[in-house]
């Protein structure tokens, strides 16, 4: 292959990946519902045993700081072996995932996150006999984050 057909390959490969338009993040509360679905499976989530500590009002949705902790004492019987956190309006609604066992002593996470928008953050607790525990909050926000597309 000769400079030129390498060069005009390039230019065509480049002008068919920038005239391609890239589909907007479909982030909706109905998002947020299947991502908690693939999570729990049939289960529904019980309200109680977990707090969630997040800023009513954030001025800035760069950086959001987020505490997740479960009431529980952590045994080998009776422990928490996940914190799960989701939103309902950035470009994917799983926040993050955090495994735990007994060995972590106290079940409580704490993170910053972005957040694109004011909108509801939920996080559920999975415990070690099956069952799921559930806190929400609602965020305002006044400058958002999370402009980049979902990959």
């Amino acid at each position: 292959m000769d400079r030129r057909r390498f060069l005009a390959g390039t230019v065509a490969t480049t002008a068919a990946i920038v005239i391609v338009p890239l589909a907007p993040a479909a982030a909706t509360p109905e998002a947020m519902a299947e991502a908690i679905k693939k999570v729990v499976g049939a289960a529904t989530p019980t309200q109680g045993r977990v707090k969630l500590d997040v800023p009513p009002l954030v001025e800035n949705g760069s950086t959001v700081p987020l505490t997740v902790s479960v009431d529980s004492p952590m045994t080998a019987a009776d422990h928490v072996k996940a914190i799960h956190v989701f939103n309902e309006k950035n470009p994917q609604p799983n926040v993050f995932s955090a495994r735990l066992g007994p060995h972590n002593g106290k079940a409580i996470v704490g993170t910053r996150i972005k957040l694109g928008d004011s909108q509801r953050i939920i996080a559920i607790a999975e415990t070690s006999d099956g069952k799921f525990w559930s806190a929400g909050a609602d965020v305002i926000v006044t400058l958002a984050a999370c402009l980049e597309e979902a990959t």
